[in-house]
C-alpha cells in the first residue's frame, strides 16, 4: 500500500514540474519572436537542440529496456503519433503564438480532455453526461471570455486566427492522446515519447528545408539560449516527466494535476512578457479549469465504478 502511494506521489510530482515546464514554453516562444524568426524557424531550433538528447534518450532505452517486438501497425500507429502529436500540434502552436498572447494560448489548449470526449462521443460512439455537458459548456464559456479580453488590446481578424491555430493544435493533442494507449505499454514511457520525437524531429527538419528561409539560421547568441532552453527544458524534460507520471498515476490524474499549467502561464507571462493579467482572463482560466476538473473527475469516477 505505501509502495503504491509513493508511485502516486512520484508521479504527480513528475507531471506537476512536467506541466510547469511544458507551459513556460509558450513564453519563451514568445520571446524568440523578438527576433527576425518565423514560426517555423523557432520551432526548427527547438528541434535541433532537442534532438542530441532524443537520440541519446532512443539509445538508452533500448539498450537498457532491449529491442521490443512491433507489428507494422506498431510503427505506423508510432509514425502517425509523432506527426501528429509533437509535429503538427507543436506547428499549429508556434502558429498561433504569433497572433496571441501566451495566456490565451495556454487556456485554449487545456480544453484537450474536452475534445477527447467530443471525440469519443462522434467516433467512438461514447454518451456524453449531463454533468460532462455542464463541464463543456463552463469550459467554452471560459475560452470564449479570454478571447473576448485578447481581442480587445489587439486585431479581433489576428487574435481568431491565432486562436484557430492553437485550437488546431489542442485538436492534434487530442488525436495523439487517442491513439497513444494501446502503443506505449508496448514500447514503454521513455522509448515511445523518444522515438515520437525524433520522427516529429525529422519532419520539422524537412520542412524547414523545403519552407524556411536560411537567413533565419544567424541569429544572437541570446536567441540560440533561448532556443536551448526551449528545446531542453521545456520539450524533453517535461516530455520525459510527464509521460513517465501518467504511468504512474494514470492520463485522468495528470490531467487534473496538469491544471496548473494556464494559471503559471499567465504570471510567467505577466513577468516576462507584459501581458496583462485582467478580470476577465481570470474568470475565462477559472470556468476552464473547472469544466476540465469536473470533466477529468466524472470519467475518472464511470471508469472505478466499471
Amino acid at each position: 500500500m505505501k509502495e503504491n502511494t509513493s508511485t502516486e506521489w512520484k508521479g504527480v510530482v513528475l507531471v506537476l514540474i512536467g506541466a510547469l515546464l511544458f507551459s513556460a514554453k509558450a513564453v519563451i516562444v514568445k520571446l524568440t519572436y523578438r527576433y527576425e524568426i518565423s514560426p517555423i524557424g523557432s520551432l526548427f531550433f527547438r528541434m535541433v537542440f532537442a534532438f542530441p538528447f532524443l537520440a541519446w534518450m532512443a539509445w538508452k532505452a533500448e539498450r537498457e529496456e532491449g529491442r521490443t517486438s512491433l507489428t507494422k501497425k506498431d510503427v505506423m500507429n508510432l509514425f502517425f503519433m509523432g506527426v501528429v502529436g509533437y509535429y503538427l500540434a507543436s506547428l499549429f502552436d508556434f502558429l498561433g503564438l504569433k497572433y496571441i498572447s501566451a495566456g490565451l494560448e495556454r487556456i485554449i489548449l487545456f480544453i484537450y480532455p474536452t475534445l477527447v470526449v467530443l471525440l469519443s462521443f462522434l467516433f467512438l460512439k461514447k454518451k456524453i453526461h449531463k454533468r460532462e455537458v455542464f463541464s463543456l459548456i463552463l469550459t467554452y464559456t471560459g475560452v470564449f471570455l479570454a478571447y473576448g479580453q485578447d481581442v480587445q488590446f489587439g486585431s479581433a481578424k489576428d487574435v481568431s486566427l491565432g486562436a484557430f491555430f492553437i485550437l488546431l493544435s489542442a485538436l492534434t493533442y487530442a488525436i495523439y492522446l487517442m491513439g497513444s494507449g494501446s502503443i506505449i505499454p508496448k514500447l514503454g514511457a521513455r522509448k515511445f515519447t523518444a522515438w515520437a520525437l525524433i520522427i516529429s524531429s525529422f519532419v520539422v527538419f524537412l520542412h524547414f528545408a523545403i519552407f524556411g528561409s536560411y537567413k533565419e539560421l544567424i541569429q544572437p547568441f541570446s536567441f540560440y539560449a533561448l532556443a536551448f532552453v526551449m528545446g531542453t527544458v521545456n520539450t524533453v524534460v517535461p516530455a520525459v516527466f510527464v509521460s513517465e507520471g501518467i504511468k504512474r498515476v494514470g492520463s485522468k490524474t495528470a490531467a487534473i494535476v496538469g491544471s496548473v499549467g494556464p494559471m503559471s502561464t499567465l504570471f510567467l507571462a505577466y513577468w516576462l512578457l507584459d501581458e496583462p493579467i485582467t478580470m476577465l482572463h481570470s474568470i475565462g482560466t477559472l470556468f476552464v479549469l473547472t469544466g476540465v476538473f469536473w470533466i477529468s473527475t466524472a470519467k475518472k469516477a464511470k471508469e472505478v465504478s466499471v
